[in-house]
């Protein structure tokens, strides 16, 4: 009994040896590195531009490709995220402004992330200490006039947006309508906050006088600019005077092979609205790794350098250098209007119905 139960556990043992002689060898195993998307879609607004050499670096860098989704003005653009909120459009969201911060805060479609590039953006155009939306870009909305027109003319070029509503500037000015408008609607604010809206003489006030004094409204920013500005136009509008930014002088160089603008911008105390655009990852973003990935090349040197001559807009990083045609002539106005988003977001509807009731009814 002992010999045969010993000979079978022998037997046995040398199968198994046998069998495990004929399996090939184990290869160690190794900790698996999840994938990372190959392809990240950033949406923004109708104007956002980049050079196409910048934006391949990234994709060379990464091996991600970059997906645009154009989607209107940034209110429109706010829009379609708030409506698409659990079904996303994209990934990382470019273009929304300080108009607007407020609502899509409010909306809960952005991710927090503190990027290390905000070491480098200046904490006066931090207006989200939640880090949902970083700082990318800004400018100036001011008023912009032709100098030649002006000068052959006789007339004083404005140095005030009081101004316009002088005798002397009748049926020169063309705005843009705030509610189909995103300069149309910083100039609103400007004006609300240079006038208030309440004492003697207020912002309602001012657009009454506008109107009558000849104030044209267009419906956006290139139907006034290209349409009826006298500069925009080549000659063929028949108004010296724009709202548009500090930036069109040095655009007009640069697009029009000049030496110096033919234009000039209103950058005195008190007559400029400093817009603020920022860039934020969606909650339920697809790839929130290629996300992080994009807003920090979003914010890096590389493409904040291409920003000024691209979107005419100055970079957030103040490491990011502007360029000689933004250093030459696109002067950065002085003192400009400052209203907190939270008050813009509480006020705008309000705002833009009294402005309707004045100048369209």
């Amino acid at each position: 009994m002992k010999k045969t139960t010993t000979f079978t556990i022998l037997l046995s043992f040398a199968i198994m040896l046998s069998a495990c002689a004929m399996q090939p060898p184990r290869v160690p195993t190794k900790n698996v590195t999840p994938q990372i998307a190959t392809e990240v879609t950033l949406v923004t607004h109708d104007s956002f531009e980049a050079s196409e050499d910048v934006m391949k670096q990234f994709e060379a860098e990464h091996g991600i490709k970059i997906n645009i989704l154009k989607s209107g003005d940034a209110g429109e653009m706010l829009n379609l995220l708030l409506l698409s909120k659990d079904a996303p459009l994209g990934d990382v969201v470019y273009g929304i402004d300080n108009t607007f911060l407020s609502r899509a805060l409010k909306g809960n479609i952005f991710s927090t992330y503190e990027a290390s590039a905000l070491a480098d953006i200046p904490d006066d155009l931090k207006l989200d200490s939640s880090n949902q939306l970083l700082p990318v870009d800004f400018g100036y909305v001011t008023i912009n006039y032709d100098i030649n027109w002006f000068a052959e003319n006789g007339v004083t070029p404005p140095t005030d947006i009081y101004d316009l509503i002088k005798p002397a500037y009748r049926n020169l000015t063309v705005v843009e309508n705030p509610a189909t408008s995103s300069p149309g609607l910083a100039f609103l604010i400007l004006s609300i906050g240079r006038f208030g809206e309440e004492g003697e003489y207020t912002y309602q006030d001012y657009w009454r006088d506008l109107k009558n004094n000849g104030v044209l409204v267009a419906d956006g920013w290139s139907s006034a600019y290209f349409g009826q500005f006298t500069v925009g136009s080549g000659g063929e509008g028949d108004r010296p005077i724009v709202v548009s930014y500090a930036t069109s002088p040095a655009a007009e160089v640069f697009f029009n092979d000049l030496d110096e603008p033919p234009s000039a911008s209103v950058n005195t105390p008190g007559n400029s609205f400093r817009q603020i655009e920022f860039v934020g990852i969606l909650t339920n973003a697809p790839h929130p790794h290629a996300a992080r990935k994009l807003v920090d090349f979003l914010l890096s040197p590389t493409f904040q350098e291409d920003i000024p001559q691209h979107m005419w807009v100055y970079p957030a990083n103040s490491k990011a250098d502007v360029g000689e045609l933004f250093k030459q002539w696109a002067e950065i106005p002085v003192a400009p209007v400052q209203i907190a988003p939270e008050v813009i977001a509480t006020r705008r509807e309000a705002w833009l119905e009294v402005w309707t009731d004045i100048m369209l009814r």
